[in-house]
């Protein structure tokens, strides 16, 4: 990929026809007036569009069209464009530029696609899935980054807030040597930047977890909720940092192919050696997440058999405490109904007048409270 050809030989230029002039550059595609808004009437999404020469910037044109120009006019340069959420017409005009693959760009213009890199002639297409940490919720975001690398130009399109670019280009401007290799050097850059982006979600999430076991036994109720989201989270950054092992690899494959300059090599393995650590500690979260909430799955459940065992033990002493409520209200029963019977003021009723009518009135009270005291005792109520 580093070999240098003449640029009619492997890119379709949009070059006008012979004998006309070429169109004002507030009329091509692409262009941007001043205040950042496009002819159309809305707002660019190139974010910085750069010309590089032997590792210098040469010049920051506006416009898309302008880039183009200056572009042919020195075919020695690279072009270093940066979009975030492009539109269609941007894309496309890249495309015809750059003859960009129509495959690539479709994906390019949607996200959500999953980390691959793929080579489509000279040009090289790279999906890569940035994350950041975020301390105040405590969740992970990620962004998704698509880069198209030929042998002249590097087109990068972002669609979310990470990873921050800025940072990459201002490192490459200051190591002249190094971008001077090229697009490739650009690449190794941007891809070492998404890298060593993946470092503080990783110490974030460690702190997550330690946070998430030490909640866990103290018996929070929401700790749950928080090991599932974790959980979906780390499924996320494992779709991120997994697939980056195997392009890395396949970069280095290509070494002796195209020619990858000997420094770049070192820079690369170094890359792929921190995302195989990266992608190791994450396999290792999401086992140590599925072992948590294994544990906590089972202290709950002790945590409830103890809860169901406490009310049963309590609903057997109140059980208790109602049959020996219920076997003295029949003892006191008995002498109530009886002495309600002999209470009645009736002229005819039998033993009215009898002389041992209290008597045996008494003593059938002391049978029957007798009687039924022995019953519940026996049958343990009492």
């Amino acid at each position: 990929m580093s070999d240098r050809r003449p640029r009619a030989t492997w890119r379709r230029r949009a070059e006008p026809p012979p004998g006309s002039s070429p169109p004002p550059p507030s009329e091509m595609p692409g262009a941007m007036r001043p205040d950042g808004v496009r002819s159309g009437g809305a707002r660019s999404s190139v974010v910085q569009s750069t010309l590089y020469r032997d590792g210098h910037r040469v010049s920051s044109p506006a416009t898309l069209a302008e880039t183009f120009r200056q572009l042919r006019e020195h075919p020695d340069g690279m072009a270093w464009i940066g979009l975030q959420h492009p539109t269609e017409e941007e894309l496309h005009s890249l495309a015809a530029e750059f003859d960009l693959h129509e495959l690539a760009v479709e994906d390019a213009m949607e996200a959500h696609q999953r980390p691959k890199l793929e080579r489509y002639g000279d040009t090289l297409f790279v999906v890569l899935r940035a994350a950041r940490y975020l301390d105040a919720p405590e969740e992970v975001e990620f962004g998704e980054l698509h880069v198209f690398v030929g042998p002249d130009f590097l087109i990068t399109v972002r669609h979310g807030a990470a990873p921050d670019l800025s940072a990459v280009r201002h490192r490459m401007e200051e190591n002249p040597d190094l971008l001077a290799l090229g697009p490739e050097a650009v690449l190794y850059a941007i891809l070492d930047a998404v890298v060593d982006g993946y470092a503080p979600v990783v110490a974030g999430v460690q702190n997550d977890i330690d946070e998430i076991e030490t909640e866990v036994f103290g018996g929070d109720p929401a700790v749950s909720r928080r090991i599932y989201e974790l959980s979906r989270e780390m499924v996320e950054f494992q779709r991120a940092t997994r697939p980056l092992v195997g392009m890395l690899h396949a970069l280095m494959a290509g070494f002796a192919k195209y020619g990858t300059d000997e420094e770049l090599q070192r820079y690369l393995r170094d890359v792929a050696d921190h995302v195989t650590h990266t992608s190791e500690r994450v396999d290792g979260f999401r086992q140590a997440l599925a072992d948590i909430l294994t544990v906590n799955a089972t202290l709950v459940t002790q945590q409830q058999n103890a809860e169901m065992r406490a009310l049963a033990e309590a609903g057997f002493e109140q059980n208790e405490e109602i049959k020996k409520i219920s076997s003295w209200a029949a003892i006191l029963f008995a002498p109530t109904l009886v002495g309600t019977i002999y209470g009645m003021n009736f002229d005819h009723m039998p033993e009215l007048h009898w002389a041992g009518g209290y008597p045996f009135a008494i003593l059938l009270m002391a049978v029957v409270c007798t009687s039924l005291y022995v019953i519940f005792k026996r049958r343990d109520w009492l």
